[in-house]
């Protein structure tokens, strides 16, 4: 805990962001963290609240009260020791979590809850500016070697864990960068990726080999998943070659939406329109970069990804921005003493959404419309709930402007042909099946194959990834050595 009377002291602080009009200029982060008076002030407001279920609203079950109060104290070293504890990467979480452990903090009952995300930021950052973040290679080597099938934040984070209890680990990588999903599908103005970079050289430092350009297995013919691979290794050679095999693939496969037009040239997904904005951001050099320039956008889908495509579009210089959401637009507050500890449903406004979106709600799309294969527009029509169903609202038909539509509707799996080509049993919603409990958790039906993350829970927080990849890292160590000092 803080100060013992500081959660009635003290008021929330929120972190600042740059203007709107000088941070459309360019896909830098803008966010204006807490300095350390600021940071102390909040670590002071942690009360001392008996059981707090701010740790286990974490996934990684971030041991929050403890590194609030060193802030507080001023000892910011221990503080990063803490957080380090549990979360292999507190940077990414630090930026781009939406902080559930805030939603479960004691004082959000009736009050604004302790800025834990803000907090989380401030000490990696020092952290890192300080030079406490450094490689732990490991003192003794145990001969087995893993395969890490993926690099995004559950497989960075499982390949970390088990180099530094001597394990020879590589990780594959099929795109021409580190970082997966947090490389190429969140905008550098959200993160920046120098943060995986200076990761990736600490973990390399601790033994962790890197391949990139590499696909494990297949994908499937005229795929729109990101792909950049040179090299192709079958699943049998890398079962051959590794003791133990872990998938950490993302869930890649978008939701499509197949209404008449859906063929029309504009129309594409999420992740098709990001990783490229990404890549030109690292200096690639594209042939036919999907641009949202002088266009009327659409983005369908309310979540993250469509709010990313939101502030993309924004930087690109789009005409105009709209975003649509199935669902009925949600209380702009929630009820607290009905939802808490639990993440609420809510209204969010994000930062993008912040510089420029129109957001209609309960609307779904009947079809697109275009001229010369050009989508040109699309129908719409209101829908209501009715026993349960979202139904149609008659009458409400309308037709929009659109010159670029943009599908964000979520993931609905992991690319099927990567666990098929290992054999991998999937569960009913195609991601791969294994479950989470200790006696042998994480592995799939297939010796010595384990899935984490996404491949195996579906699309999830970057926070819920590191949990998994941690987890799933002991699970493998116990595997190869009988036993596994690594934390759960």
């Amino acid at each position: 805990m803080g100060k013992v009377t500081g959660f009635m002291e003290f008021e929330r602080i929120e972190e600042g962001y740059k203007p709107v009009p000088e941070r459309l200029k360019h896909y830098k982060e803008f966010v204006i963290g807490l300095d350390d008076s600021q940071a102390k002030v909040q670590g002071a407001r942690c009360m001392d609240c008996g059981t707090p279920f701010c740790n286990s609203g974490c996934p990684v079950n971030n041991i929050i009260p403890d590194f609030n109060d060193l802030v507080y104290r001023g000892d910011w070293k221990d503080a990063i020791t803490v957080l380090h504890s549990t979360n292999n990467f507190p940077e990414f979480t630090g930026r781009i979590c939406p902080a559930p452990c805030e939603a479960a903090c004691t004082i959000n009952v009736n009050g604004d809850a302790v800025g834990i995300k803000s907090i989380e930021h401030a000490i990696i950052d020092k952290a890192w500016a300080e030079g406490w973040v450094a490689p732990q290679p490991a003192k003794i080597k145990t001969g087995k070697k893993v395969a890490v099938v993926g690099s995004g934040p559950a497989g960075l984070a499982a390949a970390q864990q088990l180099a530094r209890v001597g394990h020879d680990v590589t990780v594959f990588e099929k795109n021409s960068r580190i970082g997966g999903l947090l490389r190429y599908g969140i905008p550098d103005f959200k993160m920046e990726k120098s943060h995986i970079d200076r990761r990736v050289a600490q973990m390399e430092a601790e033994g962790v080999v890197f391949k990139t350009s590499t696909l494990i297995g297949t994908m499937p013919e005229g795929s729109k998943v990101t792909n950049d691979a040179k090299t192709v290794i079958s699943a049998d050679e890398l079962k051959a070659q590794f003791d133990a095999v872990l998938l950490t693939g993302g869930s890649e496969q978008s939701r499509d939406l197949p209404v008449p037009g859906r063929d029309l040239d504009g129309i594409h997904f999420a992740m098709e329109f990001l990783p490229q904005q990404n890549k030109v951001n690292a200096g690639d050099k594209l042939k036919g970069q999907i641009m949202a320039t002088g266009k009327h956008v659409i983005v369908i889908g309310g979540g993250d990804t469509g709010s990313d495509c939101v502030g993309t579009s924004n930087r690109h210089g789009a005409a105009s921005v709209t975003q649509f959401e199935v669902m009925p637009q949600p209380p702009e507050e929630e009820n607290k003493p009905l939802v808490w500890p639990y993440w609420p449903l809510k209204l969010r406004t994000s930062s993008s959404h912040e510089e420029g979106c129109t957001r209609e709600f309960a609307i779904s799309t009947k079809a697109f419309t275009g001229k010369g294969g050009k989508v040109t527009g699309l129908t719409t029509v209101q829908v209501e709930f009715k026993d349960g169903k979202l139904v149609e609202v008659a009458g409400t038909e309308k037709d929009h402007k659109a010159d670029l539509v943009l599908l964000a509707m979520g993931f609905v799996n992991p690319v099927a042909t990567v666990l098929e080509a290992f054999g991998v049993e999937k569960d009913g919603r195609g991601n791969a099946k294994a479950h989470t409990e200790f006696d042998n958790g994480y592995a799939t039906n297939v010796p010595k194959v384990f899935a984490a993350g996404d491949m195996r829970r579906g699309q999830s927080l970057v926070v819920w990834a590191i949990r998994e990849g941690r987890q799933a890292a002991r699970s493998v160590d116990e595997f190869l050595m009988g036993y596994s000092d690594l934390p759960r």
